[in-house]
């Protein structure tokens, strides 16, 4: 076995693959490395403009000072003395219907060769308030403060023009900050004592822009959203899916909807205590983020997964061509074709960062097959054969660049390649002697006619 030529051949070729693993892997990580620039680039924008952003709200706070009095002893002698303490929170008065419409418009911007998106919205804020949901009430006891109506949000560099705020047709004043806590942001309007005895109608438009994805917790009894965007693609996650969606190459039209028997918000926003636990409301919403689709890196990162098998598949043809005809190849010509594929990832990446996926993986096959074609036109002294490979190498390119565009279909179409390969090699030598090819300095001819053996073998 050891002094067959066809297994130091094969040793030989799994030799050169187990080398062309080396810049396969130092390909990966150059990948790794654009792609956290890419990376850089968006967490860039959002400490330049804003976050994510979940909004919370309308809701209305409503300070409540209450006497608590007890009876207290210094010790088991004295009689108890009533002892009057007070105490203050804030009692938060939900809304019962809440109603979120909004425009979403995306914005890209530019940070050298990289890019990254800003959305900007222009909401429109409807909330009704039932006085009954308000628990309390003034008394012996009860101090009720000023009420104030509060919309929060995570991060409030993304607020911009406060166009108009109404509480039953009349003007609200917008004053900066939530006066629940410190570490909410957002606005608040003071409210007269007196609207705490009637329905309150509330409106709000305003603009609010972030990056990544935009939330809003569904505060009402019954709770809607309805948002427009010109984003192709919207990442719709979180706690709710969207009732309606219809996602298109202009953007998109979502419509959520949900209810205190769904989310149990009313018991969760309770009082500002509660919500102040963790320093954040972690809270049930409707999302949709601004989703980047699978990018330049992403995709090249995939292909380069796929290198082995359109190396091992180039190799296997060369193979069977030198199994098939006299001519043979150089171990060192194996290996320059392989470098020539793996070349073809890198010019791949750089390409893309410029002129995008699909047209840089246009350009780096026909530089592949131009370059291939010529070369093994040289080595396999036929223009014929050449192209022949030259044709197979772009059919292979074609059906690479299908396998990383149909995720659902990868399996499929990849078995089917192997099976298409694998019947190929079979039918092209399935008269092929084996055992001829294999051993050392023979040469096979016919014996004379009545031996039982068939062959004769002469060395």
């Amino acid at each position: 076995m050891l002094k067959s030529p066809l297994f130091w051949k094969m040793l030989t070729l799994a030799s050169c693959l187990c080398v062309l693993l080396i810049p396969l892997t130092m390909l990966s990580s150059l990948i790794g490395e654009r792609a956290d620039y890419r990376h850089d680039v968006t967490d860039t924008l959002r400490q330049s403009s804003a976050g994510s952003q979940k909004l919370i709200g309308p809701l209305i706070a409503v300070p409540v000072t209450e006497t608590v009095i007890s009876m207290e002893s210094a010790n088991d002698k004295e009689a108890p003395k009533e002892v009057r303490r007070k105490q203050s929170y804030i009692r938060l008065w939900l809304p019962e219907s809440l109603m979120v419409t909004g425009k979403q418009q995306v914005e890209t911007r530019k940070i050298g060769i990289y890019d990254g998106q800003i959305w900007h919205n222009d909401l429109n804020i409807k909330a009704a308030f039932d006085p009954k949901r308000l628990d309390i009430k003034p008394g012996e006891n009860i101090a009720i403060g000023e009420p104030f109506m509060v919309l929060a949000v995570s991060d409030s560099r993304g607020i911009g023009q406060v166009r108009s705020s109404l509480l039953n047709g009349e003007t609200l004043n917008v004053e900066p900050g939530t006066q629940l806590m410190s570490e909410l942001q957002g606005i608040h309007m003071p409210l007269p004592a007196s609207s705490l005895n009637k329905p309150l109608e509330f409106t709000l438009s305003l603009n609010l822009s972030g990056t990544g994805a935009f939330s809003v917790v569904p505060l009402g009894r019954n709770s809607e959203m309805t948002l427009n965007g010109d984003w192709p693609h919207p990442g719709f996650m979180g706690d709710f899916l969207p009732e309606k969606r219809q996602v298109s190459a202009s953007g998109y039209q979502a419509h959520w909807q949900s209810s205190w028997f769904a989310n149990n918000l009313d018991s969760k926003v309770r009082d500002n205590i509660k919500l102040a636990a963790g320093n954040d409301w972690v809270l049930p919403a409707f999302s949709v983020s601004i989703a980047t689709p699978a990018d330049q890196y992403q995709l090249t990162d995939r292909a380069v997964k796929y290198a082995v098998l359109l190396i091992v598949l180039t190799f296997l043809a060369f193979f069977v061509f030198e199994s098939l005809t006299a001519r043979h190849m150089h171990p060192m010509q194996y290996l320059l074709v392989g470098l020539s594929l793996v070349m073809f990832y890198l010019v791949l990446l750089a390409l893309s960062e410029h002129i995008g996926f699909t047209p840089a993986w246009i350009v780096a096959s026909l530089l592949g097959a131009l370059l291939n074609g010529i070369y093994l036109q040289g080595v396999m002294k036929s223009w014929r054969a050449s192209l022949l490979f030259t044709a197979a190498l772009l059919l292979l390119d074609g059906v690479m660049w299908s396998l990383l565009n149909s995720e659902d279909n990868a399996l499929l179409l990849g078995t089917g390649v192997l099976f298409v390969a694998l019947s190929a090699v079979m039918f092209l030598t399935r008269r092929l002697d084996w055992y001829a090819l294999s051993a050392t300095g023979k040469k096979t001819v016919p014996i004379e006619a009545g031996t039982a053996d068939g062959l004769r073998i002469w060395k």
